[in-house]
């Protein structure tokens, strides 16, 4: 079982950055694959970004490539997610979640999920 907590949402201008964190807790966090997701009003769940459970290997969605990173500290059960140049298309909930197989760019094959944190990007 892994608990996870996203943090690090608000509202920020066009072109600002914020960096999301998602704490995980629960057993053997560094051998889940760690995806982050988001949704916005209206609109299905998307995929944004994931990493595998080594941190070696990433993928991103071609919306946010060069302007999201992702990355982890498997010391600290914490995975993150860099957003620079945002933009308003960008504003969703956004949702981490964990996977024991290796990463996917589908929700569907993710087994835990947090709450979700707001990004709110003003234009």
């Amino acid at each position: 079982q892994v608990q996870l907590v996203e943090s690090g949402g608000g509202l920020v201008q066009a072109g600002g950055s914020l960096r999301l964190s998602c704490a995980a807790s629960g057993r053997s966090f560094s051998s889940y694959a760690m995806g982050w997701f988001r949704q916005a009003p209206g609109k299905e769940r998307e995929f944004v970004t994931t990493i595998s459970a080594n941190g070696g290997t990433t993928r991103y969605a071609d919306s946010v490539k060069g302007r999201f990173t992702i990355s982890r500290d498997n010391a600290k059960n914490t995975v993150y997610l860099q957003m620079n140049s945002l933009k308003p298309e960008d504003t969703a909930a956004y949702y981490c979640a964990a996977r024991a197989l290796g990463f996917s760019v589908y929700p569907t094959n993710y087994n835990y999920w947090g709450q979700g944190t707001q990004v709110t990007v003003s234009s």
